[in-house]
């Protein structure tokens, strides 16, 4: 019987008004997140693990507010105005922004002289070719070097420029320009005897022995 009577009890004392609370609902305050976003300024995002800047901001160096946006990719030379968002020089906005030429342009620069004095001036096309006007623009045309080009072989027009090339039995010199002779005897071509020559070998055989036709065995 008492012990009904103390359980009665301890019902109605948690029934009246103004009794303190001693559940615990795993929730911070409602005031927790206000507090926090006023300290830490906007873009602030909480979790189980306390508060921090939210994916795509950092806090800034001055105030330490997550105003700083991060753009993965980088923004070359523009600048990162919003999580992977980067405002370009021309105008443009994206994930990145194309690398920013030189002074000179894609193409670099000539040095361009008169009465006036020297100056450097943008390239409109590249290296190997000449600007044409036309009806309907500029045009870069293919500059055959080899009518003006050193080569002591043969020369061969490229796109932008031009290779030396050697005849039979003779190979490019490390300037790229001139050839030299290469000495076929030392890849044995004879079964005997061999002499080199400029551009070419002959082979010869010992007393008592004839050349075969083929030129290079002895019979």
């Amino acid at each position: 019987m008492w012990a009904g009577l103390f359980l009665r009890a301890a019902c109605v004392a948690l029934l009246l008004p103004g009794a303190p609370a001693r559940g615990y609902t795993g929730r911070k305050p409602s005031g927790h997140f206000g507090t926090e976003r006023r300290r830490l300024g906007p873009h602030v995002c909480l979790s189980g693990f306390g508060s921090g800047c939210c994916p795509g901001w950092a806090p800034s160096m001055g105030s330490g507010h997550c105003t700083l946006p991060l753009c993965s990719f980088g923004c070359g030379s523009g600048f990162c105005i919003a999580p992977n968002v980067c405002s370009c020089q021309d105008g443009e906005q994206g994930a990145s922004c194309p690398e920013a030429h030189g002074p000179c342009g894609e193409y670099g620069c000539d040095l361009t002289c008169n009465h006036g004095g020297c100056q450097e001036v943008a390239r409109v096309c590249p290296v190997g070719f000449s600007m044409t006007e036309t009806a309907v623009g500029i045009r870069c045309t293919d500059i055959d070097e080899c009518l003006s080009s050193s080569c002591e072989g043969h020369c061969v027009n490229t796109e932008g420029g031009f290779v030396c090339e050697c005849g039979p039995g003779m190979q490019l010199s490390a300037d790229r320009h001139s050839c030299q002779d290469t000495d076929e005897c030392l890849g044995t071509p004879c079964q005997q005897r061999c002499k080199n020559s400029i551009g070419s070998y002959r082979c010869s055989c010992r007393t008592g022995f004839h050349l075969h036709g083929n030129r290079h065995s002895c019979m």
